[in-house]
């Protein structure tokens, strides 16, 4: 059984948590999120060739005065980290990811320097590594990680690139609504759906939906909640999540 403990709003804290997809939408709110940073860190580890990872976010980046550099290009991952002025995390397989993660020793790198107020930003998979647990992504586990357990900055899981359920007549298979309910029945936490073109900002004790994809916010007992972009959910940071439960 995972067991997490609650999560207090720290003033430090800083993440944008994107849903994935095209982001360019969101680059001058990712510009924003810096707040001058400019040596950031990568980490790739959700794809197979890391270097082209971290060559797209390089290319627009560089004339933002933002200079970005794989973590696995470093003798020392995790020292890379706590010098980094801001953390990158892409996209890719959530399993993959979180494997590395894991082999690598970089969950407490990771959250000691979001801890220290370094901004976080992490799309699909990077989104998915800021909650308690990947068990909301949807992704096929490709590999055997030692633990599904992430970096726990958010009480919270988000489910990205989430797409709504088709017309009865059009469905085929189960839809990504079901799937999050099942998900419920066994765990007692608040699932934020976020669809393409969607993010979340946290400062702080502060959450924000922004971008224009909006979002389905699923509890467990309760009918799923449709957000759009600006909408206030700061009141997620109290929630207490209860995993196999």
């Amino acid at each position: 059984m995972i067991h997490t403990k609650e999560i207090e709003p720290l003033m430090t804290r800083r993440l944008l948590l994107h849903a994935g997809g095209d982001g360019r939408s969101a680059r001058l709110s990712v510009i924003d999120h810096l707040r001058g940073a400019r040596r950031a860190v990568m980490i790739p580890y959700a794809q197979s060739d890391h270097d082209y990872a971290t060559a797209r976010f390089q290319e627009w980046l560089a004339p933002q005065g933002v200079e970005i550099s794989g973590v696995h290009t470093a003798d020392d991952p995790a020292a890379a980290i706590g010098e980094a002025e801001a953390i990158f995390v892409t996209g890719g397989n959530s399993f993959r990811l979180v494997t590395a993660l894991h082999r690598l020793s970089l969950i407490d790198a990771v959250r000691s320097a979001v801890d220290r107020g370094i901004p976080y930003y992490g799309a699909s998979a990077g989104a998915n590594v800021a909650c308690p647990t990947i068990r909301t992504t949807n992704d096929m586990p490709i590999v055997q990680p030692p633990s599904f357990t992430a970096f726990n900055l958010v009480p919270f899981q988000i489910n990205p690139h989430y797409i709504d359920p088709p017309p009865p007549e059009a469905r085929i298979g189960e839809t990504r609504e079901e799937r999050l309910l099942q998900f419920l029945e066994e765990n007692d936490v608040v699932v934020v759906a976020l669809r393409e073109q969607g993010w979340l900002e946290v400062d702080g004790p502060h959450v924000g939906l922004r971008g224009t994809g909006g979002a389905v916010l699923f509890r467990r007992g309760a009918e799923p909640v449709q957000l759009s972009g600006g909408a206030d959910l700061s009141s997620l940071l109290l929630e207490t999540p209860r995993y196999d439960a």
